[in-house]
């Protein structure tokens, strides 16, 4: 059973993604409103997944997405919400979150993408990728990069920044395993050290942590 809290003030929204969920057994979904109503559940246990949008009645999604990540690190964020701007989606991954969708480009199943996000990869809608993609690219001409291999000043070995890709590509853990003829159990503590070494505390940041660095191409 796959414990999520959905966090979302519009009540129609809210509804749908309920149902959407609840159609199978694997899920058991609590919703909450607001900001204070989310807290008092992560207060009472952690879910596997939180699922939020950013604008609320009583504060910012931003607030719960960093506090989440501090309190409950294993668990999975994702935003859902209107806003697509560049400064909202930075911020939100800066925090914590490992996934992005807007709210008009939900995916026919949400629940598969819910299990994507626990199986280890990062669901981001299109239009979003796109623009960090080309935000991406413009850097260097703002600012001198790195060549495609990069300092290293992180001192990633060669087989966490293979790793890396593979988490960067939407891998999951067992996928990056078996191409990489590791263990399945073994590719957690090599994500913890990478993790440690970029300074970082979620997927989405360590990989742009690492495209910025010029570590890894995409």
């Amino acid at each position: 059973m796959i414990e999520v809290l959905l966090v979302e003030d519009d009540a129609p929204t809210r509804w749908r993604l309920q149902d959407a969920l609840g159609a199978t057994e694997e899920f058991a979904v609590t919703a909450a409103a607001t900001v204070m109503e989310a807290r008092a559940r992560l207060s009472e246990a952690a879910p596997r997944v939180l699922l939020t949008d950013l604008q609320l009645p009583d504060g910012h999604g931003l607030d719960l997405i960093r506090e989440t990540r501090q309190r409950h690190p294993e668990t999975e964020i994702m935003v859902i919400s209107i806003l697509g701007d560049e400064e909202s989606v930075i911020a939100a991954i800066r925090q914590g979150a490992t996934g992005y969708l807007l709210k008009d480009a939900f995916p026919p199943d949400i629940a598969a993408t819910v299990r994507d996000l626990v199986a280890g990869h990062s669901p981001i809608s299109a239009s979003i990728a796109r623009f960090i993609v080309r935000r991406t690219q413009a850097q260097p001409a703002m600012a001198p990069a790195p060549a495609p291999q990069g300092l290293n000043t992180a001192r990633l070995t060669p087989r966490e920044i293979d790793i890396l890709w593979g988490i960067a590509k939407g891998f999951s853990y067992a996928d990056i395993a078996g191409h990489l003829g590791l263990s399945r159990q073994t590719v957690p503590g090599h994500i913890k050290n990478i993790y440690r070494k970029l300074e970082v505390n979620t997927r989405g940041e360590a990989v742009f942590e690492a495209l910025q660095q010029g570590l890894i191409r995409l």
